[in-house]
């Protein structure tokens, strides 16, 4: 038995060695150090203004633009109280979801550094192949969109000068085919370069082209309305028929819905910010702070788009041609939401990764 425990000992110092060496703290090595979070990772900065930067960035996407068509189909009074309810739903879901960040006690227990990880903290199982089956089909669903999305940008940018070069009334029809592939291209390149997706400029470069389109359309619309143009309806549509307008009020609910969803990322977020004090309070602020403010920006997207479209509101103010001039700033605007969509897809690629390993 003390030859087994002499050699047994010696592996364990030949890990802790080995593990020291490749600069993976070993238990302990951490105790007493300013350097270190309680689970030997190096100590996290984050603050309260920090993650809400990142949730704003996270929550506001090209799905705002699409809020003036979404409210077109609801009305003035039932389009803003779901903006306004979809937004109480989401900060408290987020508000459950924080605390989560460690288990089993919200302030003490183990970190957990994914979604998937608090998946399989809280519910373990079968649960855990379940839900990381429906995030991976929420990350599919949503690279789906961004290359769609980034295609319709790039058409509209060749629209937009055709129009100008030739006049409003030339069809300009372009294929978006080419523009998918290339956009596939890039994503296949990019894809290649370790660990792009963390990269300190990511987030900020995401954020200013994210607030640079959505503020351009709402100028616009601010423009338009000033203009002489002021519509809308208490009602919403209602020049189509019973099931149409169904239809469509469903499809408005799915864009708010969509519009608000950052959900995959909250854990993530959570695990950049510094404690004390515990980051389950310093997320629950940030969330109120972050929700608060993207809920107001959609507000003014939504409603100045519906007052200055009224039921003609097009399903994207940039790339559906609401507005003609300046054609250079609508170029710029939809070069923005390319930009900002080539590295959210960045981003959900990476979580892929991370889901890949607790289904397989």
């Amino acid at each position: 038995m003390g030859d087994l425990d002499v050699e047994h000992g010696s592996q364990m110092e030949i890990i802790r060695k080995t593990k020291d060496e490749e600069g993976v703290p070993s238990p302990g090595s951490f105790l007493g150090s300013d350097s270190r979070d309680d689970d030997g990772r190096i100590r996290r900065t984050g603050t309260v203004w920090t993650a809400t930067a990142h949730i704003i960035t996270a929550v506001i996407g090209s799905g705002v633009l699409s809020l003036a068509w979404s409210i077109a189909q609801l009305g003035w009074i039932v389009g803003p109280v779901i903006l306004i309810s979809f937004s109480f739903v989401t900060y408290y879901t987020s508000w459950l979801l924080s605390d989560c960040y460690r288990s089993p006690n919200p302030v003490t227990g183990k970190r957990n550094y994914t979604y998937m990880d608090a998946v399989k903290a809280n519910l373990g199982g079968m649960k855990i192949f379940f839900c990381g089956l429906t995030q991976y089909m929420n990350l599919l669903g949503a690279t789906i969109g961004y290359t769609i999305t980034s295609s319709i940008s790039m058409v509209a940018i060749r629209r937009s000068n055709c129009f100008h070069q030739k006049g409003h009334n030339v069809p300009c029809h372009i294929s978006n085919n080419p523009y998918m592939i290339s956009f596939g291209v890039i994503q296949i390149f990019l894809s290649q370069i370790p660990n792009f997706d963390r990269l300190w400029w990511l987030s900020i470069v995401a954020a200013i082209m994210s607030f640079s389109y959505s503020t351009i359309g709402i100028g616009l619309g601010i423009g338009k309305i000033f203009g002489g143009n002021l519509h809308g309806m208490v009602e919403g549509v209602n020049n189509i028929t019973q099931a149409k307008k169904v239809w469509q009020a469903f499809q408005a609910l799915g864009n708010i819905a969509f519009a608000y969803s950052y959900s995959m990322i909250l854990i993530e977020i959570q695990d950049t910010i510094r404690s004390p004090p515990p980051e389950n309070k310093t997320m629950k602020k940030s969330t109120l702070i972050g929700i608060f403010t993207t809920t107001m920006f959609y507000m003014a997207s939504g409603c100045i788009g519906y007052a200055a479209f009224g039921n003609n509101a097009p399903g994207n103010l940039l790339t559906g041609f609401g507005y003609y001039n300046p054609y250079w700033l609508i170029d710029f605007a939809n070069l923005c939401i390319v930009i900002h969509l080539i590295g959210a897809y960045q981003v959900c690629f990476s979580y892929s990764h991370a889901i890949h390993f607790y289904l397989y």
